[in-house]
């Protein structure tokens, strides 16, 4: 299969969080988080570049003295991929880029989930992808866990922080949950970012579903590797657990 042109990864780094200010700058084994979110997507080698996209002198500065790549973007931007899309812009990326969204709060990522999902743009129809791994109906049941329900072609037909599909005769449905990681074709990610938030996006508090009700193909790539986050400062401890195995 053909790897892509030209894909860059772009990691959005907001200082601001209800949950955990200042989560970019948490310190993790000696270093920030956001250094080892780099650290790790830098090991893809379909990857040409991995810039952090920051709205924060602290982080900015931060990364000069560790020697990572990084930009300031606007501080009023809506969400990750605005930030990411301005990033791109700001890099003037090539029309034919791959631009990947790399969720600044996962330091224990797997790069193997980045080469995965990379993979989908040999298929030239493919504008926009992201990933989900097999889960168990206990942990479908997670509104915190969100669910992608595929259709044959691999593309998304709708994802909800409800347990869906509703396994009505208990026949043992496989459960697909999502990884909030997403490559975009640059013109598709310029599409995007231009359209207002949509009815379904507002309801369930879920931005991939401004592609769908925009009819824009997402395709979602099936991976055994699960890609743990960092939302509050409890989960600092499991994903220092994994980096010290890796």
């Amino acid at each position: 299969m053909k790897k892509p042109v030209q894909a860059h990864g772009i990691i959005p780094a907001r200082y601001a969080s209800t949950r955990f200010p200042g989560k970019p700058l948490a310190d993790i084994l000696g270093k920030p988080m956001f250094w080892h979110v780099w650290r790790r997507a830098s090991l893809c080698p379909e990857l040409a570049s991995v810039t952090l996209a920051t709205d924060d002198e602290r982080i900015l500065k931060a990364a000069g003295q560790l020697g990572v790549p990084a930009l300031m973007t606007a501080t009023d931007l809506d969400s990750g991929t605005d930030r990411v899309f301005q990033a791109a812009e700001l890099l003037g990326l090539p029309e034919e880029t791959v631009v990947v969204n790399i969720q600044g709060d996962e330091p224990a990522l797997d790069p193997g989930v980045l080469t995965e999902l990379l993979a989908a743009f040999g298929e030239a129809s493919v504008q926009a992808a992201t990933l989900a791994y097999p889960v168990d109906a206990e942990a479908a049941a997670s509104p915190d866990l969100v669910k992608a329900v595929l259709d044959e072609q691999g593309d998304s037909l709708y994802f909800s922080r409800a347990r869906i599909p509703f396994d009505r005769e208990s026949e043992g449905t496989a459960y697909w949950a999502h990884i909030g990681i997403y490559a975009f074709r640059l013109p598709t990610l310029r599409r995007f970012t231009s359209l207002p938030r949509s009815g379904l996006e507002r309801v369930e508090q879920l931005e991939q579903l401004r592609l769908l009700e925009n009819r824009i193909p997402l395709r979602v790539v099936k991976t055994a590797r699960e890609s743990p986050g960092v939302d509050r400062r409890e989960d600092l401890a499991k994903v220092m657990q994994i980096l010290k195995s890796c």
